[in-house]
């Protein structure tokens, strides 16, 4: 059983900065493709960044590029999203997600949340204008 925890959401005003973190449960991290999600009031759910099994496979959102930065550490099963710069638009409840069979595909990680087959409960970002 998978089990993802987020965590470092929170109350932020427009230009400051946010750290989330997702926690996983099972042996095998290490060799799974992550990703964040986020969604707002009313809208989808949309992809924010992935990262493959090694640190240097990467994939943004353009609407993040540039701001945030995905990371993981497998040493302690954990996945990080620094988010700096952070707009109004900014503002959801961010999800962190496992893509267990990234590893199987040739290109980049993969960023259609139909590909994650596993999720956590959410934390709460909102910029303050």
């Amino acid at each position: 059983q998978v089990q993802l925890v987020e965590s470092g959401g929170g109350l932020v005003q427009a230009g400051g900065s946010l750290r989330l973190s997702c926690l996983a449960s099972g042996r095998t991290f290490s060799a799974w493709t992550m990703g964040w999600f986020r969604q707002a009031p009313g809208k989808e759910r949309e992809f924010v960044a992935a990262i493959g099994r090694d640190d240097d496979t990467t994939n943004y959102a353009d609407s993040v590029k540039g701001r945030f930065t995905i990371s993981r550490d497998n040493g302690v099963n954990t996945v990080y999203l620094q988010a700096n710069n952070l707009k109004p638009e900014d503002t959801a409840v961010y999800y962190c997600a496992a893509d267990p069979d990234g590893r199987f595909y040739l290109g980049p990680p993969r960023s259609s949340a139909d590909e994650y087959d596993f999720w956590g409960q959410g934390t709460q970002v909102t910029v303050s204008s």
